[in-house]
């Protein structure tokens, strides 16, 4: 029997048929054939960007169907002493020279990757693709070529050709799953388009054989306008397109109305499925489009009512500038997995912190050592290799010299991997995530609280790199009749500062901006330039210290309705201060809207005046009774007269809810009984309980006790006393596992028994046996049990200090709406801005910093 070596080929070392089946006999019930529900991980190492393109390949597990890099395949056959993988690998060749009429060489398994991305940088006439797949059985790495059928058993070949034929394990059965990813169109790099001179004009769009002016689509070979499919509701169009495909065979289109500087809506005829066009820019183009002027409607026209926002997208991405790439180390871009870029943008300043850097990057090989048996459900696992990826330089490479490519070339190709793609960590953190894991835009600040909270509830030890954004507010309520008043705490982790708009210094531009546009619009006649609003940043933070009306106030002291106004402080300042500008607002039809202002944010910030002081002297505080209100009228409790606590209920919590796409009542009750703990704590109440029938009804309250203890519940995720109910830390404790550790598994999992289970499986490490008990008391009664309660700290865990910040990031945002658009991110390094734009790094000339929409601050030491 032949052994070849690991990384040699084996395909010179053939065996008999019998050597095969004997060879396999000891590993059969090992080897599984993917079923419905199985995701074969055939394209991603789960811990690394590995994939078959790479040097080493990669190896799938024969078992569960993971894939993994050469430096972790090792790892996991320690771990799990699975034996068989098969090690797929894709090759780029050169093409034989002179073949007759330009025939391409044949190829091994042409179809092996159907769904694995080809290298857009490679001449197509010049290379191509040669896919490799064999079983390698460990540890002693034996290799046995594919295909096999007649050598190998029947089920070791049904399971290779299920794993082999496998789809993507990001599809979902949800259309509008962003797992669902489009193909690029095998038509897109060889398209031709006819030189016709057809220019299609920025709006005014109708289907060239019916009038239709909805639905409508490029043909991108001649220029062609027509309209649609027609759907069941009435809605759609006459078939126009599909009708002029099969009669041209024409087979590219792009919907009008969807096209951005971020892309458009693309639809193969040929391959009837929406696809993907890398080219779709320079097809535009073709026909007079340029994709930096367009931006999506609802109706799929251009609306005149919208302000132009050419310059919005010029001036943040830097257009028309030649920028410098930036290569190595924390220069890694992340590609764009349709509308993702909020993510990216976000991730890309979190692990420019070196908190997050040390917990995940510093920790990797105990995270990957400690790992649970499927790494890509696993939080810390993904952060981890996340990180590794952005910071390590693996994948931010500088292009090789033009003839150290031709020598290279000459043998074989090895690609040059510049950026990742973050489908593994996104698939994981947007699960149950009813915005994040669709394939439409979403806010980089929800996707910012999204994000601490799983870094909450999965802290790795004692350390819990949130909390370096972490910070307590003072709110101080007063009644205005009896000027008695309330002080209370709150946790929170960004900063939203309103904008005041009423503060601008260029208002008499405004308004003649305001009247030629009016006019411009009247006459149809192109908007003027945009004049954009400058708001001093002074004017924002002297209305965010500035009191505020309390709606339905109710005063203990008066023990009636009354007039109340509430003022903010910082109980702390948190090591890292993150600033959210407020400008998303409700239009008239609920659709949120941006306001297109200028801000002059500072490089060098001092809030130190904003510091809480508590009640001071001569102050007198509010009486600590409870409103009274009469229950709603119910059959069983008519004949009862409670009094309980009114139902206050945070009203702008309520609205970021709603414009997630929440029921109204879903929302109100969410907020209710998560105690006002803001919108992120209520959404995980939403998430816990939209299954159920009466989720979307109206809030009814059935007593007090019934108040208290729903209210109790919610308050699990950032509640000042989170015990978890006794009957289920009992019930873990009779499984077997220790009080501390059900109390723990409980407070990280928000109360939720089948979760805790999932938490203390995927955390076997146990804790410190040196642990006191009030050491464990003190975990009891943490805000966050989740994590760990610093030693002698008292209350929510905070790293305060002063309140003095310098600027090192900010997020923008290009577009209309929170539902639209494109982010990008600059980050301060090295003593330089430098601008990341999906897998674009470059070094910044112009970084706008007027125009940002989040800001990351940090602390200056004193």
């Amino acid at each position: 029997m032949q052994r070849a070596a690991l990384f040699g080929s084996g395909r010179d070392a053939p065996m008999a048929a019998g050597d095969l089946g004997e060879l396999l006999v000891p590993y059969m019930p090992t080897i599984r054939v993917p079923k419905s529900g199985d995701r074969v991980y055939k394209t991603e190492c789960a811990f690394s960007y590995e994939s078959p393109d790479s040097e080493g390949g990669l190896y799938v597990c024969m078992n569960t169907f993971l894939g993994f890099g050469r430096e972790h395949v090792e790892r996991h056959y320690r771990k799990t002493g699975q034996s068989v993988y098969m090690h797929l690998k894709r090759h780029v060749i050169e093409k034989v020279p002179g073949a007759s009429g330009g025939a391409l060489p044949k190829r091994r398994n042409a179809v092996l990757f159907l769904d694995l991305e080809t290298n857009g940088d490679l001449n197509n006439d010049d290379f191509e693709y040669e896919d490799e797949a064999k079983l390698v059985i460990f540890p002693d790495h034996y290799e046995i070529p594919l295909p096999n059928i007649e050598e190998l058993p029947a089920l070791v070949t049904i399971a290779c050709d299920a794993v082999l034929s496998s789809k993507s394990p990001y599809r979902k059965q949800d259309p509008d799953s962003w797992e669902e990813e489009l193909q690029v169109s095998k038509h897109a790099k060889t398209l031709v388009q006819i030189d016709n001179g057809v220019r299609i004009p920025p709006s005014g769009w109708k289907c060239s054989k019916c009038d239709l002016r909805e639905n409508l689509w490029l043909n991108l070979t001649d220029g062609s306008v027509l309209c649609g499919k027609w759907f069941f509701d009435g809605s759609g169009g006459n078939g126009h397109a599909l009708e002029h495909y099969k009669e041209m065979g024409y087979p590219l289109a792009v919907k009008l109305g969807t096209i951005t500087p971020d892309g458009a809506d693309v639809y193969s005829f040929d391959e009837e499925d929406a696809v993907l066009d890398p080219h779709i820019a320079k097809h535009l183009a073709h026909f007079g489009i340029d994709m930096l002027q367009m931006h999506v409607t609802e109706n799929g026209l251009r609306d005149n009512n919208i302000k132009p926002r050419v310059s919005e997208w010029e001036v943040i991405q830097e257009s028309g500038v030649k920028l410098k790439p930036m290569y190595g180390p924390g220069y890694t871009g992340m590609k764009n997995l349709g509308n993702s870029c909020y993510l990216s943008a976000v991730m890309q300043a979190i692990f420019s912190i070196p908190e997050f850097q040390r917990a995940y990057v510093g920790n990797l090989p105990r995270i990957f050592d400690y790992s649970p048996l499927d790494p890509t459900q696993d939080f810390n696992t993904q952060m981890a290799k996340l990180g590794h990826g952005l910071l390590s330089g693996q994948y931010s490479k500088p292009p090789m010299k033009s003839e150290l490519i031709e020598q290279v070339m000459k043998e074989e190709h090895k690609p040059q991997h510049n950026g990742i793609s973050p489908r593994m960590f996104k698939a994981f953190v947007s699960k149950g995530h009813p915005e994040f894991s669709s394939n439409r835009q979403q806010d980089a600040q929800e996707f910012f609280l999204h994000l601490i909270n799983l870094a909450e509830r999965n802290r790795i030890g004692s350390e819990n790199p949130s909390d370096v954004f972490r910070f307590l507010v003072e709110e101080r309520i007063q009644c205005c009749q009896s000027r008695k008043v309330r002080y209370t705490e709150r946790v929170d982790y960004l900063m939203q500062l309103p904008l005041a708009m009423e503060a601008a210094t260029n208002k008499d531009e405004l308004i003649a901006y305001e009247l030629k546009r009016r006019e411009a619009e009247a006459a149809r006649r192109p908007p003027p330039e945009l004049v954009r609003a400058k708001i001093p940043f002074s004017a924002c933070l002297q209305a965010f210290s500035e009191p505020e009306n309390v709606e339905d106030f109710w005063s203990s002291a008066l023990q009636a309705k009354s007039a109340g106004v509430k003022t903010s402080r910082f109980a702390s300042f948190p090591e890292y201060l993150v600033v959210q500008i407020k400008k998303f607002t409700f239009g008239l039809d609920w659709i949120p809207q941006k306001l297109d202002v200028s801000v002059d944010m500072p490089d060098l910030l001092d809030i130190n005046h904003l510091r809480a002081t508590g009640l001071q002297p001569g102050e007198e505080e509010l009486p600590d009774i409870t409103p009274p209100i009469i229950i709603p009228d119910d059959p069983k409790d008519r004949m009862m007269n409670h009094w309980m606590e009114p139902p206050d209920i945070d009203e702008s919590s309520v609205m970021q809810l709603a414009e997630m796409g929440f029921p109204l009542e879903a929302c109100r009750k969410a907020v209710y009984y998560t105690g006002n703990m803001g919108a992120e704590v209520a959404f995980n109440w939403i998430i816990a309980h939209m299954e159920e029938p009466d989720f979307a009804e109206p809030l009814a309250i059935p007593g007090y006790a019934g108040v208290a203890s729903a209210g109790a519940a919610g308050l699990g995720a950032i509640g000042l006393d989170n015990q978890p109910p006794e009957e289920m830390v009992a019930l873990i404790t009779s499984m077997g596992f220790q009080r501390n550790v059900a109390i723990l598994a409980l407070k990280a999992a928000n109360n939720n028994l089948e979760h805790a289970l999932d938490w203390i499986f995927s955390h076997p490490e146990p804790e410190e046996e040196s642990e006191s008990a009030s050491d464990v008391m003190d975990m009891e009664n943490n805000a966050n049990a989740n994590i760990l309660a610093e030693a002698g700290s008292e209350g929510p865990r905070i790293k305060d200090g002063s309140g003095r910040y310098e600027l090192f990031g900010f997020i923008s945002h290009m577009g209309t709406s929170t539902m639209s658009g494109h982010y990008v991110c600059h980050l301060k390094k090295e003593g330089r801005w430098v601008i990341y734009n999906d897998l674009k790094v470059c070094a910044s000339e112009r970084p706008p910093r007027d125009l940002g929409y989040i800001y990351f601050y940090r602390r200056i030491p004193s």
